[in-house]
């Protein structure tokens, strides 16, 4: 018998119990008893019944499933932000849609039409920013969503970021401290909050030092990487002095390291960095990086419960802001 052709009534019939009683079973409710339960369960799987997610959407107005919009799944710190979502997701029996954006607003926009499309109970978006005008539009839906590691101008969004200023300030403070006064920037565009923010706790640590700040050491560059090796080069060929770089983001500090050793600089002997984000935390690399990491808490599950929350609640909730704090993982590139 085909998995598809299974109904409620095949598993009636198999196990004696009336249809009702065999739908309540599936559903785990507590008027039947777990012995009970347990047979009806067991003779569905046996069969192949799979549960008619659609019909049981239009019956209690839910789908069970929340789209994650994410600017660059090919970045090790956006695929396991994706990955710790759909954990969490799960453990309220929710399933996850990822959609990725590649940073581009017009694609952004197209993957919230897509998720809305789809149905979705709620969104998690990690907007690229260039406009407000996609969040904006969001908020016009009424559906409720939570915007993750950057945040807006608006206060009425719910939104969990990292402290970025001061991840930004102990980046360089570190740097400072290890004896580097000329510490390159490679931050991304000022747009995007994450960025400008890293980029305050840079300046805000080098006027502390009293260590003046030079324009030709601040470069914003694109956050997917693209580009990189020539746009170091180039740095260097200027003959812009550095002797420490803080990255926008781990990978941006790793594709860094691969373009200063293909000028025959070596890292840290020659040049001192620090990234952004601790993915050595999850995953093995073969060059441990100094970098910020967050302390007592991911953004991940906390969007999600922020969100769960939204969506569960009868009533309106007052918008939540929640700000991860992070620290200096010191390991051997700077």
């Amino acid at each position: 018998m085909k998995s598809r052709s299974v109904r409620l009534k095949d598993i009636a019939v198999r196990t004696g119990f009336t249809i009702n009683t065999v739908s309540r079973a599936l559903k785990g409710k507590p008027d039947i008893s777990l012995e009970t339960q347990k047979l009806i369960k067991d003779v569905a799987k046996e069969i192949g019944y799979i549960n008619n997610s659609v019909a049981g959407a239009l019956r209690s107005g839910f789908t069970k499933t929340i789209a994650v919009i994410l600017g660059d799944i090919s970045n090790p710190h956006f695929a396991i932000m994706a990955k710790e979502i759909e954990c969490a997701a799960s453990a309220f029996e929710y399933a996850t849609i990822i959609i990725n954006t590649n940073e581009n607003e017009d694609i952004e926009k197209r993957a919230i039409y897509s998720a809305l499309g789809k149905k979705v109970d709620g969104i998690i978006l990690c907007p690229c920013q260039r406009s407000s005008e996609n969040v904006a539009f969001l908020r016009q839906t009424a559906l409720p969503f939570v915007v993750i590691g950057r945040r807006t101008q608006d206060p009425r969004v719910d939104s969990v970021i990292v402290d970025d200023v001061k991840g930004g300030y102990l980046a360089t403070q570190h740097l400072i401290r290890r004896g580097h006064k000329d510490v390159l920037l490679l931050n991304g565009p000022a747009y995007i909050s994450s960025a400008k923010d890293r980029g305050d706790g840079y300046i805000k640590a080098l006027q502390d030092y009293a260590i003046p700040l030079i324009p030709d050491l601040v470069r914003e560059i694109v956050v997917t990487g693209e580009d990189l090796q020539e746009y170091i080069n180039k740095i260097i060929d200027d003959g812009i002095r550095f002797s420490a770089i803080f990255a926008f983001s781990d990978l941006i500090a790793w594709e860094t390291i691969y373009a200063l050793n293909n000028r025959g600089l070596n890292v840290p002997e020659d040049i001192a960095i620090v990234g952004f984000d601790d993915i050595q935390s999850k995953l093995f690399f073969p060059i441990p990086l100094t970098t910020i990491g967050t302390i007592n808490g991911r953004m991940s599950e906390a969007a999600v419960k922020i969100l769960m929350a939204k969506i569960q609640s009868d009533k309106k909730i007052p918008p939540c802001n929640t700000v991860i704090d992070v620290g200096l993982v010191v390991r051997k590139t700077a």
